[in-house]
């Protein structure tokens, strides 16, 4: 299926590590997470939740999310949650990200 007019989604990996957790690995999110694009970062993130240690979903360049790419969030933390090879943690949320997990009742989930 084609990706609607406008809905470009694209992610960099970076990999670092830290005395702390060991290896990190830090996708930043650009553009569109709609549902013509929330297959790529499931396909992106989910072999790394595998690989273990700690990954951070760096949203601060995300313009948008509706709710399939909600659900795509949601389905890469409970998949971490679930193998416990490592930690999946978002950081820079926008504000009305934040709002939308506020509403969906999903805060804990995302910043836990």
């Amino acid at each position: 299926m084609a990706a609607a007019p406008g809905a470009s989604f694209h992610d960099e990996v970076e990999k670092s590590t830290d005395e702390i957790t060991g290896k990190v690995t830090t996708i930043k999110c650009h553009g569109r997470l709609l549902s013509e694009t929330a297959g790529a970062i499931k396909q992106g993130v989910k072999p790394l939740i595998l690989l273990g240690g700690r990954i951070v979903i760096d949203c601060a360049d995300l313009s948008y999310l509706d709710s399939s790419g909600l659900g795509a969030l949601v389905g890469l933390k409970a998949s971490a949650i679930k193998e416990g090879y490592c930690t999946l943690e978002f950081v820079n949320l926008s504000p009305r990200v934040q709002e939308l997990l506020r509403i969906s009742n999903l805060t804990q989930l995302f910043l836990s």
